[in-house]
């Protein structure tokens, strides 16, 4: 069923400003994006995406409410967010092995560059409070609201991928120039990543304290 469109357009300006606000997955796919490239940025999209839906999920059938009033549920998902954003930071900064003078690091596979951009969204509790105290928001109560969360969470997963899209390009344009670091450069570079993580770990668990 489609969104009423007196709901549909206030939706759509509450999504695009939530989706421009600077979070936990901007950063992380920008970081991504321009250490190893398009490709690796777009896997973690791939993955930051599925998090997305399963969120979008819970909340049509009504499971994204039960997390957010279990406080210490809540409380589990907010700080192993955090504790992984900050694993994510340790591991930027060691940094892999690098394949000869000059090159920056190993791109790790596919498959581990999704389960990270999946990981990174699922364990982000302002996922759930999104769906859970601004989507119903959007809804008439007069009408399935299942059908009705299924419809404009398929349009916040749209604009999201989007606006993920456009920052993988933007970043990805940096990775040659990273490619051509000295090791003692690379590192440096690792090191301003890696706290960058962790600020965004410090600013998750300040923005999603109750």
């Amino acid at each position: 069923m489609t969104p009423a469109l007196a709901h549909l357009l206030p939706f759509l300006l509450a999504v695009l400003l939530i989706e421009l606000t600077p979070g936990p997955n901007m950063g992380y796919l920008a970081i991504v994006a321009s250490r190893f490239g398009r490709r690796a940025g777009f896997a973690t999209v791939a993955g930051v995406t599925a998090g997305l839906i399963v969120y979008m999920l819970l909340s049509v059938f009504g499971l994204t409410e039960i997390i957010l009033q279990a406080a210490w549920l809540y409380s589990l998902l907010r700080w192993a967010g955090v504790a992984y954003l900050l694993w994510l930071a340790w591991d930027t900064w060691r940094g892999e092995t690098p394949t000869g003078p000059g090159d920056v690091l190993v791109e790790p596979s596919r498959i581990a560059l999704v389960w990270r951009g999946f990981l990174a969204n699922i364990l982000n509790p302002k996922a759930a409070v999104f769906y859970i105290a601004l989507l119903p928001g959007f809804t008439d109560p007069g009408r399935p609201f299942a059908a009705q969360a299924l419809g404009l969470g398929l349009i916040h997963i749209g604009v999201a991928l989007a606006i993920h899209t456009v920052i993988v390009l933007a970043a990805a344009r940096a990775s040659p120039l990273l490619a051509r670091l000295s090791d003692g450069e690379g590192a440096r570079v690792r090191a301003a990543f890696a706290i960058a993580l962790a600020l965004i770990a410090v600013w998750l668990a300040w923005a999603t304290r109750r």
